[in-house]
């Protein structure tokens, strides 16, 4: 069964059909969700197409129809985009390398009260500043091929260890490692770390197989940092645009006792730095 199959299954099993306004008929459903035929009824297509289309008979797909099933099957804008990238639509974006401008590092380090750094949008971690590194982890004493948000999410026990809600940041890295799949699927990077997280960790492998999907926005998060205690952010993320497979991420207290929270631990992390740095012995 191919991606655009996958994905139509899983969201067809996942609406109420009373939430699409259909009628109870008084027959037993041996699975949640819509049945086929309710799906080509509500998308104006024929059963036998609903059923091609699952069973990967269908490659290419008209946008008319597209719009047809992603209004019948109510997906949010997140789905209904990735709708059209598996199925082959979507206008190809050009690739770039992921090395990070010096300009862009040199942002980085002009921001010494906001940890932040540049993501590729695998969330493989290219450039970091001091705050990110003591607000999530020395980056710099990671292999290369280890700097990666979603694996040290599910891998690293001190990294997952740091979320107040592991499980909702974690689902939160499937849906967007599912929606850089969909738009990617010949990344071998990509295709490498999806196999090692399902051999290695049972409940991405869980969540993965529910196809839940989700582009870069602002999120919230709360840490429960070793030094700092409890912190509250705002993750704010923002495209690159000279380099469109790249995203550069700011932290921002939500509130003053993160504040103070935040500004203890950068401290805490430039008094730690100033004896390194003059070559003083302890």
């Amino acid at each position: 069964m191919t991606e655009l199959g996958e994905f139509l299954r899983t969201r067809r099993a996942a609406l109420d059909p009373h939430r699409a306004g259909l009628p109870d008929d008084g027959r037993n459903r041996r699975v949640p969700g819509l049945r086929r035929e309710e799906l080509a009824q509500l998308a104006h297509v024929s059963v036998d197409y609903v059923v091609r289309l699952e069973q990967g008979r269908t490659n290419r797909v008209s946008r008319t129809v597209l719009n047809a099933l992603a209004d019948a099957l109510q997906l949010a804008p997140d789905e209904r985009a990735y709708l059209f990238t598996v199925a082959d639509v979507a206008p190809a974006r050009p690739s770039a390398p992921p090395e990070v401008a010096p300009r862009l590092q040199q942002l980085l380090d002009g921001m010494p009260d906001i940890p932040a750094m540049v993501l590729h949008r695998r969330m493989d971690v290219l450039a970091w500043n001091r705050g990110a590194a003591a607000l999530l982890t020395d980056f710099g004493a990671l292999p290369q091929s280890e700097r990666n948000l979603i694996r040290l999410t599910f891998l690293d026990p001190s990294f997952r260890a740091l979320y107040r809600d592991w499980e909702l940041s974690a689902r939160e890295c499937v849906a967007v490692l599912r929606m850089e799949a969909g738009r990617t699927p010949r990344d071998p990077v990509l295709t490498a770390l999806v196999g090692e997280l399902s051999v290695r960790d049972p409940d991405f492998r869980t969540w993965r197989a529910a196809h839940q999907v989700r582009g870069p926005r602002q999120l919230v998060k709360t840490y429960q940092h070793p030094v700092a205690g409890t912190v509250t952010l705002d993750v704010q993320q923002f495209s690159v645009d000279t380099h469109p497979d790249q995203l550069l991420v700011a932290y921002t207290a939500t509130d003053d006792a993160s504040q103070e929270a935040l500004r203890f631990l950068l401290l805490s992390a430039q008094a730690k730095e100033a004896p390194r740095k003059s070559g003083a012995s302890p």
